[in-house]
C-alpha cells in the first residue's frame, strides 16, 4: 500500500541516534524546520531558535528540536511532541515529511539535510490521498533550492504571455531572484527536470497531462479541490474529500502536483481571468505559507483541504 510506504519513510537500515547528526561534516546553513498538523492548519511545538549541529539527517534534525517517539528500530516517526500517528475518529493519520515542498522519496534517517532546505513534517489524514506529491507552502521553494539538492530550470507557461497574470507571476519570481523563462502554453516540450508554472484559466491548464490529475481528485493529485468540467466553478474539499464550498466567477487556485520522478508542476489558475489574476497575485510567501494548496476569491485566501468545518 502506497500510504504505508509513505508513512514508513523513516523505516530504513541507516538510523540516526537521538539528538545526533550523521557525523563529522559541515553544519548546513539557513535550514528551516516546520512541524504542523491537519495539512498545515496548526503548528506543533515551540518557536525557539533552530538547533543544528554537524551534518544532520532529517531524522536527527527533528529529534534535536522536538520530542520524538519512534518505532521499527528507530526509523519510523510515531509521535512528535506527544502527537501520535495511528487512527483519529476512525480515520488513518500519520506523519509525512516534505523537503522544499516535495514529498520525500526516502526515509528521514537516510536523507541528509542540505544548506537552505525547508523541511516540513505534517500529521494528517491520508484516507483520501495516500500521498501528496507536492505542496505550495514552502514557497519560494522548490524554485530557489531545487529538488534533492539540485536547482532546476524554471519555465512559466502562460495562456497569454502578454496578459497581466503572466507578467505578475514573472515579476513575483524575479523579486525572489528566481530566473525563469516565459513561453506560451504548449510552446515546446520541457524536460522532466524543469519546474513548470502553468498560468491560465482552468480549461487551458487542464489540457496539460501533469495538471489534469487535479481533475481526478485528491487520490490522483493530492489537491483537495475540483473544477467543474466547463471550468466555471471551483469546489473546495475537506480532508474527507467532501464538498465544502463552491466558488464561481473570480475564483483562483494555486496548487502543485507531481507525476512519477518528474519535477513538480504548479498551477496558477482560476475559473476566469479575474480568478487567474488573483492567483498570480497570491504567489507570495504570506499567502502560501504552511498551506498544501490555496483557493482565492478576491482578498480571501483559503487553505486546502478545508479543515475545521
Amino acid at each position: 500500500m502506497r500510504a504505508l510506504a509513505a508513512a514508513l519513510l523513516g523505516a530504513v537500515a541507516v538510523l540516526a541516534p537521538t539528538g545526533c547528526g550523521l557525523g563529522a561534516g559541515p553544519t548546513p546553513s539557513a535550514v528551516q524546520l516546520l512541524v504542523t498538523r491537519e495539512f498545515g492548519a496548526r503548528r506543533v511545538g515551540g518557536t525557539g531558535p533552530l538547533k543544528v549541529s554537524g551534518q544532520e539527517t532529517v531524522m536527527s534534525l527533528l529529534m534535536r528540536n522536538h520530542r520524538v517517539e519512534t518505532r521499527f528500530g528507530g526509523g519510523f516517526v510515531q509521535s512528535i511532541d506527544g502527537l501520535s500517528g495511528g487512527e483519529e475518529t476512525g480515520r488513518p493519520v500519520d506523519w509525512f515529511y516534505y523537503v522544499n515542498g516535495v514529498e520525500a522519496p526516502r526515509g528521514a534517517a537516510a536523507t541528509n539535510v542540505l544548506p537552505g532546505e525547508h523541511i516540513w513534517w505534517d500529521r494528517h489524514d491520508w484516507s483520501q490521498a495516500e500521498g501528496v506529491p507536492a505542496v505550495v507552502g514552502s514557497f519560494p521553494e522548490p524554485f530557489l533550492g531545487g529538488v534533492e539538492g539540485k536547482r532546476l530550470p524554471v519555465r512559466i507557461e502562460c495562456e497569454s504571455v502578454s496578459g497581466n497574470a503572466c507578467q505578475t507571476v514573472d515579476e513575483q519570481m524575479a523579486k525572489l531572484g528566481i530566473p525563469a523563462a516565459v513561453s506560451a502554453a504548449g510552446g515546446g516540450v520541457a524536460g522532466p527536470e524543469t519546474l513548470r508554472v502553468l498560468v491560465g484559466t482552468w480549461l487551458n491548464v487542464d489540457s496539460d497531462p501533469a495538471t489534469h490529475t487535479i481533475a481526478e481528485g485528491p487520490r490522483a493529485s493530492g489537491v483537495y479541490a475540483r473544477f467543474s468540467p466547463d471550468g466555471r466553478t471551483l469546489t473546495l474539499l475537506d480532508q474527507d474529500g467532501r464538498p465544502v464550498r463552491t466558488l464561481t466567477s473570480g475564483a483562483g487556485l494555486i496548487a502543485a502536483t507531481r507525476t512519477g520522478e518528474a519535477a513538480p508542476v504548479w498551477a496558477v489558475t482560476g475559473t476566469d481571468q479575474a480568478g487567474v489574476q488573483d492567483a498570480a497575485r497570491g504567489l507570495d510567501t504570506a499567502t502560501l505559507e504552511d498551506r498544501f494548496a490555496v483557493a482565492l476569491l478576491g482578498s480571501e485566501s483559503l487553505g486546502l483541504p478545508v479543515v475545521g468545518r
